[in-house]
């Protein structure tokens, strides 16, 4: 079978290699839709640490059952279109213990610490299928957006709540919708670019501010009476936007981080403790974050159309990824079909 490989930062190839049998309790996948994620991006670029080369990335995914084995259960069959949660668990790290799988201590996503679905045919166990009414684009973009969902979740946010998120990527469009689109929430999006703040608002902000060329702080403080947003999302990554969390956050509020800084972040730690805030990250997401954003798609509230840029055959996949890492802002979503 055909495999798309990240050979090392800024390289690619396609190779072969037998297909993969699925053990007692798993399923063979054929692996019909792929979506490019920011980490895959990272990985070509050079600038993710988890990642050993050659790796297949990797790890949204639409797939349909090929293959069932003893213990899969009925409604899994052959011919089921399915999406796949791409994390491990241990089991007895503290983060499982706790009951949150998700942050395992010892987790291995696919296309990141192992190989991932860049590729024809892999195998899951049954236990990590999501099947859903969904078409395969929708399916291959419910793991991004849960992603999205779940720091949403972290951040509890709630209907009394107005709700600011850094960056209008597609992680921070899943928070987006999470807060606006799901919970109904007040929500407003920051971006450096006007087209991806226009996608936010059909993804569900109620206002929009670009950073470049608007006065934030002004802003925020017109938007929410002079208190500052009560839940802040970052899913930039920048110093800037980190630093920008704790300063904005109203008092006693809550900031959730998904991404990673690129660089050592100073804060002025104060505001930690005179605003007395809950500082939080968020990482992966859960079955229940899946299950949530099957939902709102099933319901057909979220903009596909507008968020996937670009869809390629296979054969033309690391020429996208390629491109993507020349020209990143122009980019949400590249959708790969096998």
């Amino acid at each position: 079978m055909k495999s798309f490989v990240i050979d090392s930062p800024g390289t690619f190839s396609f190779g072969e290699k037998p297909a993969p049998v699925p053990a007692p309790g798993e399923v063979l996948l054929r692996v019909k839709r792929l979506g490019f994620c920011g980490t895959d991006l990272s990985t070509f670029r050079g600038g993710n640490p988890l990642v050993a080369y050659p790796r297949v990335p990797g790890h949204e995914i639409a797939a349909v059952i090929e293959q069932v084995t003893p213990g899969v259960p009925a409604n899994l069959a052959v011919g089921t279109e399915v999406t796949v949660v791409p994390y491990t668990t241990c089991g007895t790290c503290s983060s499982c213990r706790s009951g949150r799988v998700n942050a395992c201590r010892y987790n291995q996503t696919l296309g990141v610490q192992q190989e991932g679905a860049f590729t024809e045919f892999i195998t899951a166990a049954w236990q990590k299928l999501v099947p859903a009414r969904l078409s395969l684009r929708e399916l291959a973009l419910v793991e991004p957006l849960a992603v999205g969902f779940h720091a949403a979740a972290r951040g509890q946010v709630t209907q009394d709540d107005t709700v600011l998120v850094f960056g209008c990527g597609m992680i921070g469009l899943g928070a987006i919708a999470a807060s606006g689109l799901y919970r109904k929430v007040n929500v407003i999006a920051v971006d450096i670019e006007d087209a991806k703040l226009a996608l936010a608002r059909k993804a569900g902000a109620t206002h929009t501010i670009n950073s470049r060329t608007t006065a934030l702080h002004d802003r925020l403080l017109e938007l929410t009476e002079g208190h500052g947003p009560g839940v802040v999302i970052e899913a930039v990554g920048t110093p800037q936007t980190f630093v920008s969390a704790v300063e904005e956050v109203c008092f006693a509020g809550r900031v959730v981080y998904i991404g990673y800084a690129k660089a050592p972040v100073s804060y002025e730690t104060k505001y930690f403790v005179m605003k007395e805030l809950d500082i939080r990250g968020s990482r992966n997401s859960t079955g229940e974050d899946f299950r949530a954003v099957v939902e709102m798609l099933e319901a057909g509230r979220y903009p596909v159309d507008e968020t996937i840029t670009r869809t390629v055959p296979f054969a033309e996949a690391g020429r996208a990824l390629a491109a993507w890492a020349e020209n990143p802002g122009v980019i949400t979503k590249i959708h790969v079909e096998v």
